[in-house]
Protein backbone atom coordinates (compact mmCIF):
# COMPACT_ATOMS: atom_id res chain seq x y z
CA UNK A 1 0.00 0.00 0.00
CA UNK A 2 1.14 3.32 -1.08
CA UNK A 3 2.33 5.93 1.90
CA UNK A 4 -0.62 8.18 2.28
CA UNK A 5 0.62 10.00 4.99
CA UNK A 6 0.82 12.76 2.46
CA UNK A 7 -2.37 12.64 0.85
CA UNK A 8 -1.33 11.60 -2.36
CA UNK A 9 -3.32 13.04 -5.29
CA UNK A 10 -4.93 10.78 -8.24
CA UNK A 11 -5.99 12.94 -11.17
CA UNK A 12 -9.66 11.04 -12.71
CA UNK A 13 -10.07 11.67 -16.43
CA UNK A 14 -13.96 10.22 -16.84
CA UNK A 15 -16.59 11.79 -18.77
CA UNK A 16 -19.45 9.61 -16.94
CA UNK A 17 -20.12 11.85 -13.86
CA UNK A 18 -21.98 8.60 -12.22
CA UNK A 19 -17.90 7.03 -12.39
CA UNK A 20 -15.94 9.58 -11.31
CA UNK A 21 -18.03 10.29 -8.14
CA UNK A 22 -17.82 6.74 -8.05
CA UNK A 23 -13.99 6.31 -8.35
CA UNK A 24 -13.19 9.35 -6.21
CA UNK A 25 -15.67 8.45 -3.42
CA UNK A 26 -13.47 5.20 -3.22
CA UNK A 27 -10.06 6.23 -3.65
CA UNK A 28 -11.34 9.20 -1.35
CA UNK A 29 -12.02 6.30 1.63
CA UNK A 30 -8.44 4.57 0.52
CA UNK A 31 -6.95 7.60 2.02
CA UNK A 32 -6.17 9.49 -1.45
CA UNK A 33 -7.19 13.01 -2.96
CA UNK A 34 -9.10 12.45 -5.68
CA UNK A 35 -8.91 15.47 -8.57
CA UNK A 36 -11.39 14.63 -11.43
CA UNK A 37 -11.34 16.24 -15.11
CA UNK A 38 -14.86 14.99 -17.18
CA UNK A 39 -12.78 16.14 -20.52
CA UNK A 40 -9.43 16.32 -22.19
CA UNK A 41 -9.38 20.32 -21.82
CA UNK A 42 -10.26 19.76 -18.07
CA UNK A 43 -7.59 17.61 -17.68
CA UNK A 44 -5.04 19.56 -19.36
CA UNK A 45 -6.33 22.79 -17.31
CA UNK A 46 -5.91 20.72 -13.64
CA UNK A 47 -2.29 19.83 -15.27
CA UNK A 48 -1.48 23.40 -15.62
CA UNK A 49 -2.79 24.68 -12.84
CA UNK A 50 -1.21 21.96 -10.76
CA UNK A 51 0.21 19.14 -12.31
CA UNK A 52 1.67 17.04 -9.44
CA UNK A 53 0.05 14.07 -9.09
CA UNK A 54 1.17 10.90 -7.79
CA UNK A 55 -1.36 8.54 -10.59
CA UNK A 56 -3.74 9.64 -13.25
CA UNK A 57 -7.10 7.29 -13.84
CA UNK A 58 -7.69 7.73 -17.90
CA UNK A 59 -10.79 6.35 -19.93
CA UNK A 60 -9.62 6.03 -23.18
CA UNK A 61 -13.24 7.43 -24.79
CA UNK A 62 -13.48 10.68 -23.83
CA UNK A 63 -15.86 13.52 -25.24
CA UNK A 64 -13.19 15.78 -26.77
CA UNK A 65 -9.94 13.55 -27.25
CA UNK A 66 -9.21 9.70 -27.83
CA UNK A 67 -7.04 8.53 -24.79
CA UNK A 68 -4.73 6.71 -27.36
CA UNK A 69 -3.85 9.75 -28.94
CA UNK A 70 -3.40 11.65 -25.79
CA UNK A 71 -0.67 9.11 -24.57
CA UNK A 72 0.79 9.12 -27.86
CA UNK A 73 0.86 12.84 -28.41
CA UNK A 74 2.03 13.33 -25.05
CA UNK A 75 4.98 10.83 -23.94
CA UNK A 76 5.70 13.47 -21.45
CA UNK A 77 2.56 12.51 -19.42
CA UNK A 78 4.40 9.02 -18.77
CA UNK A 79 7.13 10.32 -18.12
CA UNK A 80 6.15 12.53 -14.99
CA UNK A 81 3.36 10.15 -13.66
CA UNK A 82 2.12 6.70 -14.02
CA UNK A 83 -1.11 6.31 -16.15
CA UNK A 84 -4.05 3.93 -15.53
CA UNK A 85 -6.31 3.41 -18.49
CA UNK A 86 -9.87 2.28 -18.07
CA UNK A 87 -11.97 0.70 -20.68
CA UNK A 88 -14.74 -1.23 -21.84
CA UNK A 89 -14.10 -5.14 -21.98
CA UNK A 90 -15.18 -4.77 -25.98
CA UNK A 91 -12.04 -2.63 -26.73
CA UNK A 92 -9.80 -4.49 -24.79
CA UNK A 93 -7.16 -4.48 -27.48
CA UNK A 94 -7.08 -0.27 -27.25
CA UNK A 95 -6.47 -0.89 -23.09
CA UNK A 96 -3.15 -2.99 -24.37
CA UNK A 97 -2.42 -0.61 -27.00
CA UNK A 98 -1.97 2.18 -24.03
CA UNK A 99 0.13 -0.31 -22.39
CA UNK A 100 2.90 -0.57 -25.41
CA UNK A 101 2.50 3.03 -25.58
CA UNK A 102 3.45 3.00 -21.83
CA UNK A 103 0.91 2.91 -19.77
CA UNK A 104 1.20 1.71 -16.02
CA UNK A 105 -1.43 -0.78 -16.10
CA UNK A 106 -5.16 -1.05 -17.57
CA UNK A 107 -8.74 -1.90 -15.58
CA UNK A 108 -11.39 -3.31 -18.03
CA UNK A 109 -14.95 -1.95 -17.10
CA UNK A 110 -17.02 -1.81 -14.43
CA UNK A 111 -13.74 -1.69 -12.20
CA UNK A 112 -14.03 -3.21 -8.86
CA UNK A 113 -13.02 -1.64 -6.20
CA UNK A 114 -10.51 -4.35 -4.82
CA UNK A 115 -9.04 -3.47 -8.38
CA UNK A 116 -9.16 0.35 -8.45
CA UNK A 117 -7.24 0.32 -5.18
CA UNK A 118 -4.91 -2.16 -6.22
CA UNK A 119 -3.48 -0.65 -9.65
CA UNK A 120 -3.37 2.86 -7.57
CA UNK A 121 -1.73 1.42 -4.57
CA UNK A 122 0.52 0.05 -6.98
CA UNK A 123 1.25 3.41 -9.21
CA UNK A 124 1.73 5.30 -6.66
CA UNK A 125 3.91 2.88 -4.57
CA UNK A 126 6.46 2.05 -7.78
CA UNK A 127 6.50 6.11 -8.15
CA UNK A 128 7.56 6.79 -4.94
CA UNK A 129 10.03 4.04 -5.28
CA UNK A 130 11.70 5.94 -8.54
CA UNK A 131 11.67 8.99 -6.72
CA UNK A 132 13.99 7.78 -3.99
CA UNK A 133 16.20 5.90 -6.49
CA UNK A 134 17.20 9.27 -8.25
CA UNK A 135 15.31 7.97 -11.36
CA UNK A 136 12.19 9.26 -12.94
CA UNK A 137 9.17 6.90 -14.64
CA UNK A 138 10.32 7.80 -18.16
CA UNK A 139 11.08 4.90 -20.35
CA UNK A 140 14.73 3.62 -20.03
CA UNK A 141 16.83 0.90 -21.26
CA UNK A 142 17.91 -1.72 -18.61
CA UNK A 143 21.22 -2.40 -18.07
CA UNK A 144 21.99 -6.18 -17.24
CA UNK A 145 23.73 -6.36 -13.32
CA UNK A 146 25.37 -9.37 -11.57
CA UNK A 147 22.65 -12.28 -11.81
CA UNK A 148 21.32 -11.16 -14.93
CA UNK A 149 21.86 -11.79 -18.94
CA UNK A 150 25.27 -12.85 -19.97
CA UNK A 151 25.69 -11.51 -23.45
CA UNK A 152 26.25 -8.09 -25.96
CA UNK A 153 24.40 -9.09 -29.17
CA UNK A 154 22.41 -6.84 -30.82
CA UNK A 155 19.38 -9.67 -30.03
CA UNK A 156 20.55 -9.28 -26.07
CA UNK A 157 21.21 -5.20 -26.47
CA UNK A 158 16.81 -5.54 -27.82
CA UNK A 159 16.01 -7.51 -25.03
CA UNK A 160 17.41 -5.24 -22.92
CA UNK A 161 15.78 -2.14 -24.35
CA UNK A 162 12.27 -3.91 -24.16
CA UNK A 163 12.84 -4.90 -20.32
CA UNK A 164 13.45 -1.06 -19.20
CA UNK A 165 10.15 -0.17 -21.65
CA UNK A 166 8.11 -2.37 -19.27
CA UNK A 167 9.87 -3.05 -16.02
CA UNK A 168 8.28 -0.28 -14.45
CA UNK A 169 4.86 -1.30 -15.57
CA UNK A 170 2.62 -3.22 -14.05
CA UNK A 171 1.67 -4.93 -17.28
CA UNK A 172 1.33 -8.97 -17.54
CA UNK A 173 4.43 -9.81 -19.59
CA UNK A 174 4.76 -13.28 -22.01
CA UNK A 175 8.18 -14.33 -22.70
CA UNK A 176 8.19 -16.93 -25.62
CA UNK A 177 11.33 -18.34 -26.79
CA UNK A 178 12.93 -22.29 -27.42
CA UNK A 179 13.44 -24.15 -24.47
CA UNK A 180 16.79 -23.03 -22.40
CA UNK A 181 17.03 -19.47 -23.72
CA UNK A 182 16.69 -17.96 -20.36
CA UNK A 183 12.97 -17.09 -19.69
CA UNK A 184 13.27 -17.31 -16.44
CA UNK A 185 16.16 -15.13 -16.31
CA UNK A 186 14.39 -12.70 -18.63
CA UNK A 187 11.62 -12.78 -15.87
CA UNK A 188 13.65 -11.97 -12.74
CA UNK A 189 15.26 -9.21 -14.34
CA UNK A 190 11.95 -7.43 -14.95
CA UNK A 191 11.58 -7.77 -11.45
CA UNK A 192 14.68 -6.17 -10.37
CA UNK A 193 14.99 -3.82 -12.72
CA UNK A 194 10.92 -2.41 -11.43
CA UNK A 195 9.81 -0.30 -8.41
CA UNK A 196 9.36 -4.20 -6.97
CA UNK A 197 12.14 -5.46 -6.91
CA UNK A 198 12.08 -5.25 -2.84
CA UNK A 199 8.99 -7.04 -3.13
CA UNK A 200 9.19 -11.11 -3.45
CA UNK A 201 9.83 -12.97 -6.82
CA UNK A 202 8.06 -16.23 -7.01
CA UNK A 203 7.84 -18.54 -9.46
CA UNK A 204 5.87 -21.57 -10.42
CA UNK A 205 5.92 -24.20 -13.19
CA UNK A 206 2.78 -24.82 -14.44
CA UNK A 207 3.91 -28.18 -16.02
CA UNK A 208 5.65 -29.87 -13.35
CA UNK A 209 3.17 -29.81 -10.83
CA UNK A 210 0.15 -32.79 -10.98
CA UNK A 211 -2.99 -30.97 -12.64
CA UNK A 212 -4.88 -31.69 -9.12
CA UNK A 213 -1.90 -29.77 -7.08
CA UNK A 214 -1.96 -26.56 -9.37
CA UNK A 215 -4.80 -24.80 -7.90
CA UNK A 216 -3.78 -25.25 -4.15
CA UNK A 217 -0.24 -24.66 -5.06
CA UNK A 218 -1.21 -21.48 -6.54
CA UNK A 219 -4.00 -19.77 -4.92
CA UNK A 220 -3.14 -21.80 -1.47
CA UNK A 221 -5.89 -24.25 0.39
CA UNK A 222 -7.47 -24.58 3.78
CA UNK A 223 -7.08 -27.13 6.12
CA UNK A 224 -9.03 -30.18 5.10
CA UNK A 225 -9.95 -29.29 1.78
CA UNK A 226 -8.64 -32.05 0.31
CA UNK A 227 -7.25 -35.27 0.85
CA UNK A 228 -3.68 -34.24 2.65
CA UNK A 229 -4.84 -30.88 3.17
CA UNK A 230 -2.99 -30.76 7.13
CA UNK A 231 -2.77 -27.20 7.92
CA UNK A 232 -3.67 -24.01 5.85
CA UNK A 233 -1.49 -22.96 3.66
CA UNK A 234 -0.52 -19.87 1.58
CA UNK A 235 -0.24 -20.28 -2.50
CA UNK A 236 2.37 -18.71 -4.51
CA UNK A 237 0.16 -15.74 -5.85
CA UNK A 238 -0.39 -14.38 -2.09
CA UNK A 239 3.07 -15.59 -1.71
CA UNK A 240 3.94 -12.89 -3.90
CA UNK A 241 2.07 -9.84 -2.83
CA UNK A 242 3.55 -6.81 -3.59
CA UNK A 243 6.46 -8.43 -6.15
CA UNK A 244 6.58 -10.35 -8.88
CA UNK A 245 4.93 -14.04 -9.61
CA UNK A 246 6.00 -15.79 -12.23
CA UNK A 247 4.15 -18.86 -14.08
CA UNK A 248 6.15 -20.48 -16.26
CA UNK A 249 5.33 -23.17 -18.83
CA UNK A 250 1.82 -21.28 -18.84
CA UNK A 251 0.54 -23.26 -21.66
CA UNK A 252 0.55 -26.34 -19.58
CA UNK A 253 -2.35 -24.93 -17.20
CA UNK A 254 -5.35 -26.86 -17.14
CA UNK A 255 -8.41 -24.77 -18.81
CA UNK A 256 -10.81 -25.21 -15.86
CA UNK A 257 -7.82 -23.47 -13.64
CA UNK A 258 -7.73 -20.74 -16.32
CA UNK A 259 -10.81 -19.45 -15.59
CA UNK A 260 -9.53 -18.70 -12.16
CA UNK A 261 -6.52 -17.34 -13.17
CA UNK A 262 -8.30 -15.03 -15.64
CA UNK A 263 -10.78 -14.12 -12.83
CA UNK A 264 -7.58 -13.63 -10.66
CA UNK A 265 -6.62 -10.89 -12.87
CA UNK A 266 -9.73 -9.13 -13.38
CA UNK A 267 -10.36 -8.54 -9.44
CA UNK A 268 -6.89 -8.60 -7.57
CA UNK A 269 -8.24 -11.37 -5.43
CA UNK A 270 -7.60 -14.94 -4.79
CA UNK A 271 -9.59 -17.68 -3.37
CA UNK A 272 -7.74 -20.56 -1.43
CA UNK A 273 -9.16 -24.29 -2.09
CA UNK A 274 -11.97 -25.08 0.71
CA UNK A 275 -12.83 -21.25 1.74
CA UNK A 276 -15.11 -18.93 1.22
CA UNK A 277 -12.96 -15.36 1.79
CA UNK A 278 -11.67 -13.86 -1.06
CA UNK A 279 -8.65 -11.95 -0.40
CA UNK A 280 -7.31 -8.98 -2.32
CA UNK A 281 -3.70 -9.45 -3.84
CA UNK A 282 -0.89 -6.80 -5.27
CA UNK A 283 1.03 -8.88 -7.68
CA UNK A 284 2.59 -8.02 -11.21
CA UNK A 285 2.17 -11.42 -13.31
CA UNK A 286 5.18 -12.58 -15.84
CA UNK A 287 4.41 -15.88 -17.77
CA UNK A 288 6.97 -17.79 -19.82
CA UNK A 289 6.05 -21.00 -22.60
CA UNK A 290 8.26 -22.74 -25.45
CA UNK A 291 5.15 -22.90 -27.58
CA UNK A 292 3.34 -20.58 -29.92
CA UNK A 293 0.24 -19.61 -27.72
CA UNK A 294 -1.06 -18.65 -30.50
CA UNK A 295 -1.29 -21.80 -32.04
CA UNK A 296 -2.43 -23.00 -28.24
CA UNK A 297 -5.31 -20.81 -28.84
CA UNK A 298 -6.18 -21.47 -32.25
CA UNK A 299 -6.23 -25.22 -31.07
CA UNK A 300 -8.53 -24.90 -28.25
CA UNK A 301 -6.07 -25.25 -25.53
CA UNK A 302 -5.37 -21.96 -23.98
CA UNK A 303 -8.61 -19.28 -23.82
CA UNK A 304 -8.36 -16.48 -26.30
CA UNK A 305 -9.42 -13.99 -23.45
CA UNK A 306 -6.84 -15.21 -20.76
CA UNK A 307 -4.18 -15.21 -23.57
CA UNK A 308 -4.68 -11.48 -24.54
CA UNK A 309 -4.66 -10.33 -20.89
CA UNK A 310 -1.54 -12.26 -20.35
CA UNK A 311 0.00 -11.26 -23.46
CA UNK A 312 -0.10 -7.37 -23.15
CA UNK A 313 4.04 -7.24 -23.46
CA UNK A 314 5.02 -9.93 -25.51
CA UNK A 315 8.85 -10.75 -25.68
CA UNK A 316 10.59 -13.42 -27.39
CA UNK A 317 14.28 -14.45 -26.31
CA UNK A 318 16.22 -15.22 -29.49
CA UNK A 319 17.88 -18.50 -29.69
CA UNK A 320 21.49 -18.86 -28.34
CA UNK A 321 22.42 -19.83 -32.52
CA UNK A 322 21.33 -16.39 -33.34
CA UNK A 323 23.76 -14.28 -30.66
CA UNK A 324 26.51 -13.34 -32.53
CA UNK A 325 29.50 -13.23 -29.97
CA UNK A 326 27.24 -14.50 -27.13
CA UNK A 327 28.81 -18.38 -26.97
CA UNK A 328 32.16 -16.97 -25.64
CA UNK A 329 30.70 -14.45 -23.25
CA UNK A 330 28.12 -17.27 -21.58
CA UNK A 331 31.44 -19.97 -21.83
CA UNK A 332 33.71 -17.85 -20.17
CA UNK A 333 31.24 -16.84 -16.94
CA UNK A 334 30.19 -20.60 -16.45
CA UNK A 335 33.61 -22.43 -16.53
CA UNK A 336 34.52 -19.71 -14.15
CA UNK A 337 31.26 -20.22 -11.96
CA UNK A 338 31.55 -24.19 -12.38
CA UNK A 339 35.54 -24.50 -11.86
CA UNK A 340 35.41 -22.34 -8.19
CA UNK A 341 32.18 -24.09 -7.37
CA UNK A 342 34.18 -27.17 -7.13
CA UNK A 343 37.49 -25.98 -6.32
CA UNK A 344 39.38 -26.84 -9.64
CA UNK A 345 41.62 -24.73 -12.18
CA UNK A 346 41.00 -24.81 -15.65
CA UNK A 347 43.32 -23.14 -18.10
CA UNK A 348 41.10 -20.28 -20.80
CA UNK A 349 39.58 -21.51 -23.71
CA UNK A 350 41.55 -21.47 -26.50
CA UNK A 351 40.72 -20.47 -30.28
CA UNK A 352 39.88 -24.37 -30.77
CA UNK A 353 37.51 -24.46 -28.10
CA UNK A 354 35.76 -20.91 -29.23
CA UNK A 355 35.97 -22.30 -32.57
CA UNK A 356 34.09 -25.88 -31.61
CA UNK A 357 31.49 -23.95 -28.69
CA UNK A 358 30.35 -21.82 -32.24
CA UNK A 359 30.46 -24.28 -34.73
CA UNK A 360 27.90 -26.24 -32.72
CA UNK A 361 24.09 -24.73 -32.90
CA UNK A 362 23.08 -25.86 -29.41
CA UNK A 363 19.48 -27.03 -29.47
CA UNK A 364 19.46 -27.10 -25.64
CA UNK A 365 20.47 -23.55 -26.04
CA UNK A 366 21.91 -21.82 -23.04
CA UNK A 367 20.95 -24.38 -20.91
CA UNK A 368 22.52 -26.53 -23.04
CA UNK A 369 25.56 -24.62 -23.00
CA UNK A 370 25.63 -24.62 -19.04
CA UNK A 371 25.37 -28.30 -18.52
CA UNK A 372 27.77 -29.08 -21.35
CA UNK A 373 30.50 -26.80 -19.03
CA UNK A 374 29.20 -27.89 -15.94
CA UNK A 375 29.66 -31.66 -17.00
CA UNK A 376 33.31 -30.78 -18.18
CA UNK A 377 34.32 -29.20 -15.27
CA UNK A 378 33.00 -32.21 -13.02
CA UNK A 379 34.53 -35.21 -15.08
CA UNK A 380 37.63 -33.63 -16.00
CA UNK A 381 40.68 -32.55 -13.31
CA UNK A 382 42.59 -29.88 -15.57
CA UNK A 383 43.77 -27.71 -15.96
CA UNK A 384 43.48 -28.36 -19.59
CA UNK A 385 39.75 -28.62 -20.65
CA UNK A 386 39.65 -31.99 -23.83
CA UNK A 387 37.84 -30.52 -26.97
CA UNK A 388 36.18 -33.83 -26.78
CA UNK A 389 34.15 -32.26 -24.08
CA UNK A 390 32.42 -30.00 -26.76
CA UNK A 391 29.77 -31.28 -28.81
CA UNK A 392 30.00 -31.36 -32.79
CA UNK A 393 28.01 -29.79 -35.10
CA UNK A 394 26.30 -33.31 -36.07
CA UNK A 395 25.69 -33.97 -31.92
CA UNK A 396 28.67 -35.80 -31.50
CA UNK A 397 32.32 -35.22 -29.66
CA UNK A 398 34.65 -33.46 -32.05
CA UNK A 399 37.01 -35.69 -31.08
CA UNK A 400 35.53 -39.04 -29.76
CA UNK A 401 37.89 -41.43 -28.11
CA UNK A 402 38.56 -44.55 -30.16
CA UNK A 403 35.98 -46.63 -29.67
CA UNK A 404 36.22 -50.06 -28.23
CA UNK A 405 36.13 -53.47 -30.19
CA UNK A 406 32.76 -55.54 -29.63
CA UNK A 407 33.48 -58.38 -26.93
CA UNK A 408 34.68 -61.70 -28.33
CA UNK A 409 32.79 -65.11 -27.30
CA UNK A 410 36.72 -65.56 -25.32
CA UNK A 411 36.32 -62.23 -23.54
CA UNK A 412 34.68 -61.51 -20.16
CA UNK A 413 31.46 -59.62 -20.90
CA UNK A 414 30.84 -56.73 -18.49
CA UNK A 415 28.78 -57.77 -15.71
CA UNK A 416 26.18 -54.51 -14.37
CA UNK A 417 28.83 -54.65 -10.96
CA UNK A 418 31.96 -54.19 -13.41
CA UNK A 419 29.45 -51.13 -15.23
CA UNK A 420 28.95 -49.92 -11.51
CA UNK A 421 32.72 -49.76 -10.83
CA UNK A 422 33.43 -47.64 -13.48
CA UNK A 423 30.99 -45.51 -13.16
CA UNK A 424 31.91 -44.80 -9.55
CA UNK A 425 35.48 -44.20 -10.91
CA UNK A 426 34.71 -41.81 -13.53
CA UNK A 427 32.61 -39.82 -10.78
CA UNK A 428 35.31 -40.18 -7.97
CA UNK A 429 35.64 -37.26 -6.08
CA UNK A 430 32.00 -35.60 -6.57
CA UNK A 431 29.58 -35.36 -4.72
CA UNK A 432 25.96 -37.18 -4.38
CA UNK A 433 24.09 -33.78 -5.00
CA UNK A 434 26.34 -32.82 -8.02
CA UNK A 435 25.99 -36.95 -9.30
CA UNK A 436 22.45 -36.04 -8.90
CA UNK A 437 22.24 -32.33 -10.56
CA UNK A 438 24.36 -33.81 -13.61
CA UNK A 439 21.81 -36.84 -14.01
CA UNK A 440 18.52 -34.86 -13.77
CA UNK A 441 20.12 -31.94 -16.08
CA UNK A 442 21.37 -34.28 -18.52
CA UNK A 443 17.70 -36.66 -18.67
CA UNK A 444 16.21 -32.96 -19.48
CA UNK A 445 18.05 -31.90 -22.17
CA UNK A 446 17.76 -35.39 -23.43
CA UNK A 447 14.07 -34.84 -23.27
CA UNK A 448 14.64 -31.00 -24.75
CA UNK A 449 13.40 -29.32 -21.84
CA UNK A 450 10.31 -31.32 -21.17
CA UNK A 451 10.44 -31.94 -17.31
CA UNK A 452 7.73 -34.80 -17.82
CA UNK A 453 9.64 -36.56 -20.15
CA UNK A 454 12.75 -36.37 -18.17
CA UNK A 455 10.95 -37.49 -15.39
CA UNK A 456 9.88 -41.07 -16.83
CA UNK A 457 13.16 -41.45 -18.03
CA UNK A 458 14.53 -41.32 -14.49
CA UNK A 459 11.40 -42.74 -12.96
CA UNK A 460 10.41 -39.98 -10.57
CA UNK A 461 7.69 -37.63 -10.60
CA UNK A 462 7.44 -34.11 -12.37
CA UNK A 463 7.33 -32.07 -9.22
CA UNK A 464 10.71 -33.62 -7.86
CA UNK A 465 12.74 -32.55 -10.64
CA UNK A 466 11.13 -29.46 -9.81
CA UNK A 467 11.12 -29.21 -6.10
CA UNK A 468 15.00 -30.40 -6.45
CA UNK A 469 15.87 -27.33 -8.99
CA UNK A 470 13.93 -24.55 -7.33
CA UNK A 471 16.22 -25.70 -3.86
CA UNK A 472 18.99 -25.97 -5.66
CA UNK A 473 18.37 -22.35 -7.16
CA UNK A 474 17.82 -20.97 -4.18
CA UNK A 475 20.92 -22.59 -2.04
Amino acid sequence: MANRATRQRVLIIEDLQTLSIAYAAQLEKAGYEAVVAASAAQAFEQLSADGEFAAVLLDLQLPDADGLDLLRDHPDWLARFPVIVATADGSLTRAIDAMRLGAFDYLVKPLSEARLIAAVDSAVTTRIAAKSNGRTSAKRTAQPQEGDFIGKSPQMEEIYRQIGLVADSRATVMITGETGTGKEVCAETIHRQSGRRDGPFVAINCGAIPENLLESELFGHMKGAFTGAIDNRVGAAQAADKGTLFLDEICEMPLQLQVKLLRFLQTGTIQRVGSERQDKVDVRIVCATNRDPRREVAEGRFREDLYYRLAVIPLEMPPLRSRTGDVRLLSDAFLARFSAEVGKTFAPFTEAHYAALERYRWPGNVRELQNVLLRAVLLNSGPDLPLSAIPASDGAPLHAEPVEPAPSAEAPVATPVSGALQLAQLLKGHTLAEIERIAIEAAIEAAGGNLSEAAHALGISASTIYRKRQSRDHE
